[in-house]
């Protein structure tokens, strides 16, 4: 049991804080996805642009990765039980890894779906479709900079992932726009002008899931933190009096929230029960004063032994204890 609380009511509501403005942020992607594919849509399907129909098959892809982000957001908030003694943090961070390999799938998918549109009749369609773009474009890029800067804020590996999938949907569409107004005045090249900006929107896609995949798995595989972070944690634990030095310092991310493994040296001479209060000092310290610090584990090393630590034990003429 902790000497004193391990947690006081700021530190808590800075850390509810974290799940409220993440989930806000998922909420509003969502809200603006499911407008925009309504919109895209229709506008595809009315002037018959490729692109533009692929750009609203990717926002339905949002859409889904908005209401995963949302969904784990929520499971992450669980606290620890019997199967899950080191909580549901982690399902954040499966969230984006899911979103980037779904941006990743259906760029691929739409991609061979343009290839096959070069063997058929190709036309240009109207310049109302890029004027369309062009709005989605500008939506999608204000809904992006709110995203991403929720997500650096709080350190979010999903709604980064999030943040870059609205991002890549406004250069898509910014693209798009550019393209299919430009088309009329491109002369018989124009007609190719609407599925090469899709295959190109497809690239960037594919690009971006895999970038993201490999940020948010090397997450999933508990690297070491960032060295600010580690560094606080070590400043904050050689703060307590008694503690002497930091041996070894582990710091993963889970999620939103981080686990920390921690070595402190103190006297070697101090009793069991002193060593046992310094170790649930340092892991206090640490939870009022990182508010997004799940859980702390403390395991005490001596800092110097004395020569005669065990008088008990018989000695040669070397000064080397005596096995019996």
């Amino acid at each position: 049991m902790s000497i004193t609380p391990p947690r006081d009511e700021a530190s808590v509501a800075v850390r509810q804080r974290l799940y409220v403005d993440a989930t806000r942020a998922a909420v509003w992607g969502l809200g603006v996805n499911l407008i925009l594919v309504l919109i895209k849509l229709a506008g595809g399907i009315v002037t018959g642009s490729a692109a533009l129909i692929a750009d609203a098959v990717n926002s339905i892809g949002d859409v889904a990765s908005s209401m995963a982000v949302r969904g784990a957001l929520g499971m992450a908030q669980v606290e620890e039980d019997e199967d899950h003694p080191y909580g549901h943090t982690k399902a954040e961070s499966i969230a984006g890894l899911s979103v980037s390999l779904l941006i990743a799938f259906s760029a691929g998918f739409l991609a061979l779906e343009t290839i096959k549109r070069f063997g058929g009749e190709l036309h240009v369609p109207g310049i109302a479709a890029g004027v369309l773009a062009g709005t989605c474009a500008v939506i999608k890029e204000g809904i992006y900079r709110y995203t991403m800067r929720v997500a650096k804020r709080i350190d979010s590996s999903s709604l980064t992932a999030v943040a870059w999938d609205h991002r890549s949907d406004a250069i898509g569409s910014g693209l798009v726009a550019v393209s299919l107004l430009a088309a009329p005045y491109a002369g018989d090249w124009g007609r190719y002008i609407d599925p090469i900006a899709a295959l190109c929107l497809c690239a960037a896609l594919i690009y971006t899931g895999a970038k993201i995949f490999f940020s948010t798995a090397i997450e999933l595989m508990d690297q070491q933190a960032d060295n600010e972070t580690v560094q606080q944690v070590r400043s904050i634990a050689e703060s307590v009096g008694a503690v002497k030095a930091v041996e070894k310092l582990r710091v993963r991310k889970s999620g939103l929230e981080f686990f920390i493994e921690i070595h402190v040296q103190v006297d070697g001479m101090l009793t069991v029960d002193a060593g046992h209060r310094i170790a649930h000092q340092v892991k206090d310290h640490l939870l009022v004063h990182l508010p997004r610090v799940r859980d702390v584990h403390v395991h005490i090393e001596p800092f110097l032994c004395s020569s005669n630590a065990f008088p008990d034990l018989e000695q040669d003429d070397s000064g080397e204890p005596l096995s019996g």
